[in-house]
Parts: C-alpha cells; structure tokens; sequence
C-alpha cells in the first residue's frame, strides 16, 4: 500500500467579536467542502475543528506533502468560508490569511499555515495534531528539544533502541528562508543555539536516525516576514507520530504542562504562557489571550482517522493552567514595558514603526541637549 499523507492545514478567516473564535456557519461550510472531496475520492479522511479563531483541516491522503490538488482544496475551503459566512457576517478580519486573490500551485507564501509529513502507516500508527493561537512556529521549539533530544524529559531516549541513536532537527531560518539539519544528541547545544532565537528559527521536521523515519512537522510560515507587515501571528500547528520507536505520547505531551513564554498574544506584539486547553477552552478573552495550545489524538487506520481524543482536556494540567493565569498575572502588570511587549526587531512590523517614523523629523543630534525645551 502506498504512503499515507498527514495534513494539518489552517487559516484565520474571520473571528467573532474580535480574535476570539470561529462561529459554527464556518465550521459548517469547510466541513461540508472536505466531505465533497472525500466523497470524490481525493481524501481518505478527514476532521474540522478550530483553535481560537483559526480554522483547522486535518486531513489523510495518498497525494504526499504540498499536493497541488490538497493545497487548493483547502484554499477553496478557506476562501468559500470567507465568501459565504465571514464577508458577510462582517467577521472580524475576514479572510485577513489569504494574503493574495489567486491560488499559485501552492500554499508555501500564501497564508494559511500547514504541516504536512507522509510515511508508511505502522500496526498500529498514533498521532498527536498540535494547534496554537496567538503565537508564532518557534512555540513549538522549546517543547520539540524538550521531546525529542533529553532525555530527563523523554527516558525513551535511553531505554528505547530505536530512538537511541537520535533524531535530526530540520531547522529553518524563517527570515531567510534557508534550512539545516542538526543532529542530536551530538549537535545539542547547535541546535539549542537556533532554536532560543524563537521569532526567527523554528523546527520544520524531526527524523529518527536509526532508519530516516519521519517523527514530526510543523508550520513554520511567517505572515509578518511574507506580507512585510503585521497581519496577525501565525498561530502554528504540528503533528507528532508516538509510541512504537517514537516518543510515548506521554513523552509528547508532558512538556506542555510547563506554559513556557511565547510571543504573541494581543496584536501579535506581547510575551505571554502558552496554555494547554481542551478544545472547550480553545478561545482566546482576556488581553485577546493567554496563547493556547490543543492537542488532539488520532489512531490512523488504513488511512481513516479514528478519535480525537482531546488530550488537554485533563485535570493533569490543571495546575498548568493556574500556572499559566498566573504568568499571565505578573507579565501584564509590565505593560508596555519589555519583556511583556516585544522586542524592537518584532515589532518593526507592527504599527509602532509608523510611529517610530512619525518621530524621525523631530529627533535631534545629542550636541543640542542643553537647549530648553520649546
């Protein structure tokens, strides 16, 4: 049988009073376009859900990765919800990830987000679809070094032989839009070196050494780099093959019940704890956040997708939720003071450049400082 391919593809396209989340006309419309593709033949499976307010495709086909047909597919989707329900319920920031009016062969450049990895479904084959709002692709580098290169956090890389040998990190440089393969364990502290720069270097994909096998992917699309300017943050998704040579899904999941910091949060510009949440809880309120992140569990079989299971939906990460709260609690009381805002090299691409800019003219050379002020 050939390889399965695995896409998780998602786009904002319109929220509900504000950034907070998606109405049900939505869902309705992409769900009812990806049963007429599966209907076709084109899909084997498929599931549509929302993170905040990002729509969410995850689907199962025999195209292999950046399919032309699956690309435009879900391009058809996103712009048909944005057409039939976003447009006209005047929803905020309609169709705000499309960033052009036709579709190009591809979705690399274009907007929507998406990770995608084909690979021979194993006896048994689980997989753990990971999906943020209101953050950015390299929130997902200090839990991916966390799963896949130490072992205080993941004992199957000492116990298991088959993950023994290590994995290789395929790093991007989103802003120059280059890549490396980093090997781990031997190239740790390399690949720690990348990946701490989160706003520029993201993991895109993880191999497992001993055989080539492919473990995970993630979105790494930067809409600020792509567009030249703000048009919301990128709200990355990521899929985790577990169990079986790979971590165990506790493995994968055990690191999110620390809410490290990630950027994002309200109007792309702020510092905030990424917060583990059932997909009851995957919408975004107070100061449009605190960033969240859903994890749902998936058994692949001949192709179908049995489940999900909502993995965050646990009182196991109830404490990781109070934590999160209380992150959130001391960095807002900074303000507009870094480290809660971000730094200047992000936010270059928000609209305090135009401020910045307004002030040019009237910056004066430091010769002049004894002069009174006018």
């Amino acid at each position: 049988m050939s390889k399965v391919t695995f896409s998780v593809i998602k786009a904002d396209v319109g929220g509900l009073a504000g950034h907070h989340a998606v109405v049900p006309e939505e869902l309705k419309v992409a769900e009812a376009s990806l049963a007429a593709a599966q209907k076709s033949g084109l899909l084997l499976d498929h599931y549509v859900t929302a993170v905040g307010d990002d729509i969410q495709l995850i689907m199962t086909h025999r195209k292999g990765p950046e399919s032309k047909e699956i690309h435009d597919l879900a391009w058809r989707t996103f712009k048909e919800v944005t057409d039939k329900v976003s447009k006209p319920m005047k929803l905020y920031g309609a169709g705000q990830d499309l960033l052009s009016d036709a579709f190009s062969g591809n979705l690399r450049g274009m907007g929507p987000g998406y990770a995608e990895g084909e690979f021979d479904e194993r006896p048994s084959e689980p997989v753990l679809a990971m999906m943020a709002d209101k953050t950015e692709p390299g929130a997902w580098n200090w839990p991916l070094y966390k799963i896949f290169a130490d072992p205080m956090s993941t004992p199957g890389l000492v116990i298991d032989s088959k993950m023994r040998k290590g994995f290789v990190f395929r790093v991007m440089d989103m802003q120059a839009d280059k890549f490396v393969d980093l090997k781990a364990p031997e190239e740790s502290y390399e690949i720690l070196a990348l990946l701490g720069t989160t706003g520029r270097y993201a993991v895109q994909s993880i191999w497992r050494r001993a055989d080539n096998e492919l473990a995970a992917v993630s979105s790494t699309s930067r809409l600020s780099f792509m567009a030249g300017r703000y048009v919301g943050k990128d709200d990355p998704c990521m899929f985790i093959r577990v169990q079986a040579g790979f971590p165990a899904t506790g493995e994968a999941l055990d690191p999110f019940a620390f809410p490290h910091l990630v950027a994002g949060w309200t109007r792309g510009s702020h510092i905030g704890p990424l917060m583990p949440v059932g997909l009851k809880d995957a919408k975004c309120t107070r100061f449009d956040g605190p960033p969240r992140v859903v994890a749902l569990g998936f058994q692949i079989t001949d192709g179908k997708l049995i489940g999900p299971a909502d993995m965050f939906d646990d009182i196991a990460y109830d404490r990781a939720r109070q934590e999160a709260n209380r992150m959130a609690d001391f960095m807002r009381q900074h303000g507009p003071f870094m480290p809660h805002r971000l730094g200047p090299e992000e936010m270059e691409y928000t609209q305090l450049n135009d401020i910045l800019k307004s002030l040019e003219s009237r910056m004066k050379p430091s010769a002049e400082m004894l002069v009174v002020p006018a």
